[in-house]
């Protein structure tokens, strides 16, 4: 069977998250543990007893999602004898697809997105960078929203994340992404919300952010993935090592393209797309952009047993 394995990032962290796995599955808790080893923190102390602010602050958050998609990971793995036949993940998620694919070693990826997170976080002051989700209008329209919010203030406002047709990401500085919003909103939009971050993830404000990320990556070791890894920033899968790092460096600020790896992976793997990780987000969308394919969200035990029964079933 052709299987696809996905990961979340940033934004499907919550207090408590995966609280339901530990008791029968030890894997979780032996996760976080080595990540904690590596950070010097008890990671899993933050995951479940908060405070959500904390939890919530990039530095900590990446570490913490990398972490809980590759518990679940872990526990899928040794419950499904099933190989994923293609992986990717959103944004941070990613790095838990080239953990999953064996090219990055776990401990390697944790000291990462932690240095990825504190990057980012000193690209911009706290406060002026911004997000925000527009809902029912096209790419265009929003590419040409962010066009005309950019030139009003003389600020950077992009389309950084295409989710699904009809959801969009925008990220910039503050000013720039409230304009945006202000003229979504006058052309129809259902929905332009600001996001509950500060952090202007994938638009150029993250330049800066990326130049020092490679230089990271350097020092990392990177193999060829043995299993096919989609990357974001230009919806293909890389074997050579540097092309790899090239992709993480540059996913940092250019647009998650979403949209077209869905697509990839769903004709790829029309088996099954399968989310690892806390939460529904990515389950979600491919039901949007890959409606022929079973899509199972393994965030709890019980969605883990039913992802399993349908797989003994098939």
């Amino acid at each position: 069977m052709n299987i696809a394995v996905v990961f979340p990032g940033q934004g499907s962290q919550s207090v408590g998250m995966l609280s339901d796995y530990t008791e029968n599955w030890p894997q979780i808790i032996d996760t976080f543990k080595q990540a904690s080893d590596v950070l010097g923190y008890d990671l899993w102390d933050i995951v479940s007893n908060g405070p959500v602010e904390k939890l919530n602050q990039t530095e900590i958050t990446q570490p913490a999602m990398l972490a809980a998609d590759i518990a679940v990971m872990r526990v899928m793995a040794e419950q499904c004898m099933l190989k994923p036949f293609v992986l990717a993940g959103h944004s941070l998620g990613e790095y838990a697809a080239l953990v999953a694919a064996q090219s990055i070693e776990f401990t390697d990826a944790i000291k990462l997105v932690a240095e990825r997170g504190r990057l980012m976080q000193s690209a911009v002051p706290e406060g002026e960078g911004a997000m925000a989700a527009i809902l029912n209008l096209t790419d265009d329209q929003i590419i040409e929203i962010c066009q005309k919010a950019s030139s009003e203030t003389g600020l950077v406002a992009e389309a950084v994340n295409f989710n699904s047709p009809g959801q969009v990401v925008i990220a910039g500085n503050t000013a720039a992404v409230e304009k945006a919003i202000e003229l979504a909103k006058e052309e129809g939009a259902k929905r332009a919300l600001k996001l509950p971050v500060s952090v202007p993830s994938h638009s150029s404000l993250m330049k800066p952010a990326a130049e020092q990320l490679a230089e990271t990556l350097k020092t990392i070791t990177i193999k060829m993935p043995e299993i096919q890894v989609i990357h974001n920033v230009d919806a293909k899968s890389h074997e050579d090592p540097d092309a790899i790092r090239d992709a993480l460096a540059k996913q940092l600020y250019n647009p998650v393209r979403w949209v077209e790896t869905a697509k990839i992976i769903g004709s790829a793997a029309d088996d099954a797309i399968v989310e690892c990780g806390p939460g529904k987000v990515l389950s979600g969308l491919s039901r949007r952009i890959t409606k022929d394919v079973p899509t199972f969200a393994l965030d709890t035990p019980a969605s883990m047993q039913k992802f399993l029964d349908s797989m003994d079933a098939a």
